[in-house]
């Protein structure tokens, strides 16, 4: 979720500012992007004069970010004073169920 919500918040970005602000490894942002591209969330682009390949949030991404942002609300599973910051995981039951 970090993906999505670091892309709703910012817009399109290349791969390094993306990861920075998600606060993960490259290999982490690549599986995960592929994942979520894989899903119709996230799109990639080529822009500008040199051609930068930049990610994007896809229209579907946006919905999938708002309804999990209502479940988060509903039940508060994902950031527990034990546990303030879980990892999106594709793996997860949940994330299986919205994606």
């Amino acid at each position: 979720m970090d993906i999505l919500n670091v892309l709703a918040r910012y817009g399109q970005l290349k791969i390094t500012p993306l990861m920075q602000k998600a606060n993960i490894n490259f290999n982490v942002a690549k599986e995960n992007l592929e994942f979520l591209m894989k899903q119709g969330l996230v799109e990639e682009k080529i822009v500008g004069k040199h051609n930068d390949n930049v990610f994007v949030i896809a229209q579907r991404g946006v919905t999938a970010l708002k309804y999990f942002r209502e479940v988060n609300q509903a039940i508060p599973i994902f950031r527990t004073a034990e546990s303030p910051r879980l990892p999106f995981n594709q793996n997860h039951a949940l994330a299986r169920a919205i994606f």
